[in-house]
């Protein structure tokens, strides 16, 4: 299926990286087939970062020693001097049950691909594949970054935090990420904030076990996390202001094993979104009141943990335009689409961006796409060859505007 048609036939480079990524279309689609069928969780991606490196060792792109066990960062040096451009994908899978009855779903019971990481690797391993063979068209470098550990772990930030990014400093980082609900292939995004911090909270109940019939002998700690439960669900509305977005869930709830057991103890975990660091500290405040104070009331006792590993990320406007201004000459007007509102989804490639000019761009995963995080979700293979041409371009663009 071709998605686009160029608007420029004097558009060499861009021709010549179509031509490229063409021949090795089919062998990006069974890349991404193969890192769907094993999938594995954050950090734990041994066979993934293998698969990598031994794919990467046939081109031009020099690869460092792993900081982080399962990371793959290699740089590939053009034969003009010049800037540096990285470009980020992600590798690790979720604790879910494939639901797809794709013939190369998952084999690993409990794990799968379900945001798309796999797409993001085999577009990444399709830029590194064509741009080594363009080595002589770059005007400097290229950083590729196979990350571990995007889910939960946020393992950007170890990775920024060891220095990943200080030789050479890029001018540019980039990151493309699988969207569902848009038209195939497209692009999207929007200068500042892009997706929102990511907080996380435990708080474990700990009251008095008994049987089911002498409730009055014990201190239920069910009933006292489930007001805790019901205080959390206000808290965003009574301690925000209603024109700053935040979000407080309550995702997992579990206590006891037994329909006559009282159990000693009641454990809830959740999240908590926000754009505004400022909205932080009085959530975090309000929300620990409510759980130690409800908890007082009852008798039970309260562990509360709250924990931030990930940051707003925030895209620089001028790396958003740029990407705008690639894509409508690629693919034309129609396949870009300016971003109206950031998400509460959240992202450590925040960390990248924190220091570097860079901007996450979505793709579209077409309009009939299971969501996220879903079941059902599979990454298109009719944005593969647009993600890789989009990645190529905006390396080129982007360097080239450093030497100028």
């Amino acid at each position: 299926m071709r998605l686009h048609v160029f608007k420029r036939s004097t558009m060499t480079y861009y021709q010549e990286c179509e031509r490229l990524i063409d021949k090795i279309l089919p062998r990006l689609l069974s890349i991404r087939h193969g890192i769907h069928e094993k999938p594995e969780l954050a950090l734990k991606e041994f066979e993934t970062s293998r698969f990598v490196r031994n794919i990467l060792s046939e081109t031009d792109v020099v690869l460092l020693d792993p900081v982080l066990e399962t990371d793959v960062v290699g740089l590939l040096t053009g034969d003009k001097p010049g800037g540096n451009m990285t470009l980020r994908a992600d590798m690790d899978a979720l604790p879910l049950y494939e639901k797809t009855g794709l013939p190369y779903a998952s084999k690993n019971d409990g794990v799968m691909h379900a945001c798309g990481h796999d797409g993001h690797t085999a577009m990444l391993i399709g830029a590194a594949l064509v741009l080594s063979d363009m080595r002589a068209y770059l005007p400097g470098s290229v950083r590729f970054v196979f990350q571990p550990g995007e889910e939960v772990r946020a393992a950007g930030r170890d990775l920024v935090a060891r220095g990943i990014l200080d030789t050479p400093r890029p001018d540019g980082i980039v990151a493309l990420h699988a969207w569902a609900g848009m038209t195939a292939g497209c692009i999207a995004s929007r200068p500042g904030p892009m997706m929102a911090a990511g907080d996380f909270f435990r708080v474990t109940v700990t009251g008095r076990g008994g049987h089911g019939s002498k409730p009055n002998q014990a201190i239920n700690p069910i009933t006292t996390a489930a007001r805790i439960v019901e205080a959390f669900s206000d808290i965003a509305a009574t301690v925000a202001s209603p024109f700053e977005p935040v979000v407080v869930t309550v995702c997992r709830f579990e206590a006891g094993r037994n329909a006559n057991v009282i159990p000693e103890t009641a454990e809830i975990e959740g999240t908590v979104r926000y754009f505004s660091p400022g909205v932080k500290e009085p959530i975090v405040d309000a929300m620990k009141r409510a759980a130690t104070g409800l908890c007082e009331a009852t008798g039970a006792q309260c562990d509360f943990d709250y924990e931030s590993p990930y940051m707003p990320t925030v895209n620089d406007e001028g790396v958003v335009s740029e990407g705008r201004r690639v894509t409508r000459d690629l693919f034309g007007e129609s396949y870009w689409i300016d971003v109206k509102h950031p998400s509460m989804g959240a992202e450590d490639f925040s960390y990248y961006v924190d220091r570097y000019p860079g901007a996450m761009f979505w793709i579209g995963m077409g309009g009939d796409s299971a969501p996220l995080h879903n079941p059902a979700f599979n990454f298109n293979d009719d944005a593969m060859k647009n993600g890789v041409l989009f990645l190529c371009a905006m390396v080129m663009n982007m360097l080239k505007k450093v030497r100028k």
